[in-house]
């Protein structure tokens, strides 16, 4: 009894990653429940635990009676109900914590459109950048330095990883798949998001994944020079 998280291939499912890696960070114990995406960007089979039919999921079952909670960022703050340590304690740190998930949470368009997810490859983006990616890798890395001066890091909003930290990791990934270039305090943030043993765990389960959706890897190359196979 308790939470189960439902996922989808740690290969794959950035949004599945945020609420999995929070769990892990702050030792909440739940049970993981794994479905493969099928062929196409549709997974109709996910309507059996998903309302949505859409990864992550998360079933509470502590209660006496089954709640089910869907998208990445309901599931932290109803995470965060019950194990408040997930935001910062300061009021002035929760508040920009909150913000920055938020706005990963609903932005950064061209950083999801361009840099599919995908831990197992590394490949190359044209140079220059596009200039939708180039603003949105500008705001990042602007979020990630006002974020760490103001509130001393090592995370996002001082000492706590918190929910907005494991809304990045997956912007951590991508940043190590396309190989983007950033200044060098964030991409010691990024470096510090690959290193932390929750984000580790998830990458290392998607390099040892043996199922290749034939859509998702597409969108992640996309003509481009794969750098490197990881899995090969």
């Amino acid at each position: 009894m308790g939470y189960t998280l439902y996922i989808a291939n740690k290969r794959y499912s950035s949004w599945s990653m945020r609420p999995w890696v929070l769990l892990k960070a702050h030792s909440v114990p739940f049970e993981e429940s794994l479905h493969l995406f099928g062929s196409g960007w549709r997974h109709p089979h996910f309507t059996s635990f998903s309302p949505t039919g859409k990864v992550p999921c998360l079933l509470d079952t502590s209660a006496g009676g089954d709640i089910t909670i869907w998208d990445s960022l309901a599931i932290c703050e109803y995470v965060a109900e019950s194990h408040p340590a997930v935001w910062p304690t300061d009021r002035a740190a929760h508040a920009f914590a909150r913000c920055a998930a938020a706005e990963m949470h609903s932005g950064f368009e061209a950083i999801r459109e361009e840099c599919g997810f995908n831990v197992g490859l590394r490949v190359q983006l044209p140079d220059p950048l596009s200039e939708a990616l180039q603003r949105d890798v500008a705001r990042l890395e602007s979020l990630w330095k006002e974020g760490l001066a103001r509130f001393g890091g090592p995370w996002i909003a001082g000492e706590t990883f918190s929910v907005a930290d494991a809304f990045f990791a997956p912007v951590a990934a991508r940043v190590q798949t396309f190989g983007i270039v950033m200044g060098d305090e964030a991409m010691g943030y990024v470096k510090r998001l690959l290193e932390h043993p929750a984000v580790d765990e998830w990458v290392q389960g998607g390099l040892k994944e043996e199922i290749r959706e034939a859509v998702h890897e597409a969108d992640t190359v996309r003509g481009r020079k794969i750098l490197q196979d990881l899995c090969a």
